[in-house]
């Protein structure tokens, strides 16, 4: 036997064993921006003036760095936003509307998960209901929402058994975000008009 043909022959056989690599599974992205979801949140909550939102006094220099944030936020620099509202709760650490501005800014940084906490501990800390409240919670629904658009699709070849956890991800997920609906709807308290 020529061993000079075998050697050729034997390497075409062995890369037809070869698979071609795995494509890429699809990743899903967020239909929506941060900014958007920061702009959902401004929507949520509302302009009623007859709408009572407590204000507390706040020490100046928070005033300041609050309105440092709000600038640096208007130029698209969510650093130093992010930088400004640090420093304001390092002096008011407990206060619901910087805890929000916070979380809005984390979310315009893509930091989902701060944002959901911040949200959280501000509905904790603050007023249950008005503006502010349904901020939080619209912050909240967001987040869970966008945790839901970047759920990863379930593949083409899938199991029974990774179609059933897919589901019931899916239904866990709109569930949250119903909660979160119905939280941020209970913020408001019917108005009373006045003769």
């Amino acid at each position: 036997m020529n061993t000079k043909h075998v050697f050729p022959v034997f390497l075409v056989l062995l890369g037809g064993c070869v698979s071609a690599p795995a494509p890429d599974a699809p990743v899903a992205r967020d239909p929506l921006t941060p900014e958007q979801r920061v702009a959902a949140i401004q929507v949520a909550a509302g302009a009623d003036d007859r709408e009572l939102a407590v204000q507390p006094l706040r020490d100046p220099q928070v005033e300041d760095l609050r309105e440092t944030a709000q600038r640096a936020r208007a130029s698209r620099n969510v650093a130093v936003a992010a930088e400004a509202l640090n420093q304001a709760l390092l002096l008011v650490p407990d206060d619901p509307a910087v805890l929000q501005e916070r979380a809005e800014v984390a979310l315009l940084q893509g930091d989902y998960a701060r944002a959901d906490t911040l949200a959280q501990r501000a509905f904790q800390l603050g007023s249950q209901v008005g503006p502010l409240c349904r901020q939080h919670w619209e912050t909240v629904r967001q987040v869970r929402q966008h945790e839901l658009a970047v759920q990863p699709p379930l593949p083409a070849r899938h199991s029974p058994e990774d179609a059933a956890q897919h589901a019931a991800r899916a239904a866990t997920a709109q569930a949250a975000i119903a909660e979160a609906e119905r939280r941020r709807d209970a913020c408001t308290v019917p108005i009373i008009e006045r003769m």
